[in-house]
């Protein structure tokens, strides 16, 4: 698989370097093994021990209110019945040389994508090591992205069925969907059905009962879909110390009043500022992940759906609603919980409430984050590390067995017609097959060339017929090459099946495994296991993509 390999016990990980993946974008490559080209966009390197003690010192000079935010997550926990390791860590953070290693995403159903798991772990991973290496605590914390309301994006989960075949459960609109933010959206009967087919549609092991006991506590009828996301969470990672953060909760948005009001004053420059970085990167070669639109706020508006705000000189527009910028001002002034962050602005009013050192990203935002270096700055926030999150492929004994044995490289199972298959099958062949084949061929077009330099000294008009008849003959050469090898298809049955289903783990409907499917499946393949093994055999390697069996 030409990969850097560590094992342990109970498992094995083999490291894959992600320049080698058509689908990662070269900004992300950059960052992991270029740094220095995309320093520029931000505030250290992550790779190097000095750049965190610099965070650290960033973060301990600046004034927080570590009282007032463990107040809000003491609340929050309360409310979802957050296990005690969790209320311990959120406790930490009253104290003012607490520093955060933070990730988050949005509220998916039955916890949203592998990746979401992975982003977790990556940070609680980086928690544990910071602390270990500067001498300060470190708490990881989930932020809950639940003031989206981008429905599709959050309302289904895939699964993989006994035969590895891929299965998407889907939600119906919940009233308000698509309109609403993701945080008011209220479950409501329908989520017993998905509940039911999660059920008959996960494999049988002996986790799984407990497991769906788990997710029906988390989601249910009445519940929001940030609860529900958070209780689920909350009940996986909890345990382990991961702090879960619900950005919608209106009690913690006098917290960020000051960025809202800041964003009102100046109205238009966090555009300005994120629009000019995606310019340079632009120049530079890359791309600009985010191009805010002329004369748009950095907030939407809450009160009534999620809008957005744009301004033209004091004027206001609020949807289709005009107003001015003091009206909005005094709203931010007397009700907070009615605005929240864009895009641009959430990173900045994130790391405002909480001492974070460092954003734990995936590949696609750290572009966008790389355009926020002169916010921080307008805002007076100091900007954290940003750490790739780690990346991975899980899969089990029998699909790395596999790949070793035909030396393949797991992107070569990207479903790309049958050409890899093809490829494998024909390297099978017997060797005095192939050859046979490649022999015959060249026979042929020598011994035709020979043919059509004598013929037109008898015919000139029969060159025509001889070109025609070779390209007939090779013609059928090809297609007895290619009937040879649909027979090797049928003789080698195990081989393709052995194919398929290592493709149909590692790159379900097409895509990378840690993108498609929930890592509901993998909780209840491996149950309690997963988080644990990963916990500890997972590398904190940027650079790598890891095939990992646990």
């Amino acid at each position: 698989m030409h990969s850097d390999t560590t094992a342990t016990a109970t498992s094995t990980a083999l490291g894959v370097d992600i320049r080698r993946f058509p689908w990662i974008r070269r900004f992300a490559t950059d960052y992991a093994y270029a740094f220095q080209d995309v320093a520029p966009y931000f505030s250290g390197n992550p790779a190097e021990p000095e750049a965190w003690a610099g965070a650290i010192a960033r973060r301990q000079a600046h004034v927080g209110a570590p009282a007032e935010l463990a107040r809000v997550l003491s609340a929050q926990q309360e409310r979802r019945g957050a296990p005690a390791a969790a209320r311990a860590a959120a406790e930490r953070l009253a104290d003012p040389r607490t520093a955060v290693v933070i990730t988050g995403q949005q509220a998916g159903l039955f916890g949203g994508p592998l990746f979401t798991l992975l982003k977790a772990l990556t940070a609680m991973k980086l928690a544990r090591q910071v602390s270990k290496d500067h001498g300060v605590p470190v708490v990881p914390v989930f932020w809950i992205d639940a003031e989206d309301h981008d429905w599709p994006e959050v309302s289904s989960s895939t699964l993989l069925d006994v035969e590895f075949v891929p299965r998407t459960l889907t939600l119906g609109k919940l009233a308000g969907a698509g309109h609403l933010p993701i945080a008011r959206l209220t479950l409501d009967e329908q989520i017993d059905a998905a509940i039911e087919t999660l059920q008959t549609t996960l494999p049988e092991t002996e986790f799984r009962s407990s497991l769906v006991e788990s997710v029906r506590n988390a989601y249910r009828p009445g519940f929001s879909m940030a609860e529900a996301f958070g209780r689920w969470i909350e009940s996986v990672l909890g345990p382990h110390g991961l702090v879960v953060y619900d950005s919608s909760d209106p009690a913690a948005k006098p917290l960020a009043r000051r960025m809202f009001a800041h964003e009102l004053e100046h109205p238009g420059k966090t555009a300005e500022l994120a629009s000019k970085a995606g310019q340079g990167l632009v120049a530079a070669g890359y791309h600009a992940q985010v191009t805010p639109p002329e004369g748009a706020v950095s907030l939407f508006y809450l009160n009534g759906g999620r809008e957005s705000v744009k301004f033209d000189g004091e004027r206001a527009t609020v949807g289709e609603r005009e107003t001015t910028l003091a009206a909005l001002k005094d709203e931010v002034e007397r009700s907070p919980e009615h605005f929240s962050p864009n895009v641009l602005l959430r990173p900045i009013v994130q790391d405002a409430l909480f001492p974070t050192i460092c954003y734990v990203a995936g590949p696609n935002e750290l572009a966008y984050l790389g355009q926020l270096r002169e916010v921080y700055a307008h805002f007076n926030v100091p900007m954290p590390l940003m750490y790739q999150r780690a990346t991975a492929t899980i899969v089990d004994s029998a699909t790395v067995r596999f790949l070793t044995k035909y030396d393949l490289a797991v992107e070569a199972l990207r479903p790309q017609g049958e050409a890899v298959l093809n490829q494998l099958l024909q390297d099978q062949l017997p060797p005095t097959v192939e050859q046979g084949l490649h022999t015959v061929s060249s026979v042929v077009e020598e011994r035709m060339a020979q043919l059509a330099a004598a013929v037109p000294q008898i015919d000139p008009t029969l060159e025509g017929t001889v070109k025609s008849t070779l390209g007939r003959m090779q013609n059928d050469l090809r297609t007895l090459h290619n009937k040879v090898i649909q027979a090797a298809k049928r003789r080698d049955e195990t081989l393709r099946r052995q194919f398929q289903r290592a493709q149909a783990l590692t790159f379900p409907n097409g895509h990378p495994q840690e993108r498609e499917i929930g890592f509901v499946w993998f909780s209840n393949r491996y149950g309690p296991a997963l988080v644990d093994r990963l916990l500890e055999d997972l590398p904190l390697d940027m650079g790598n993509h890891w095939v990992l069996t646990i």
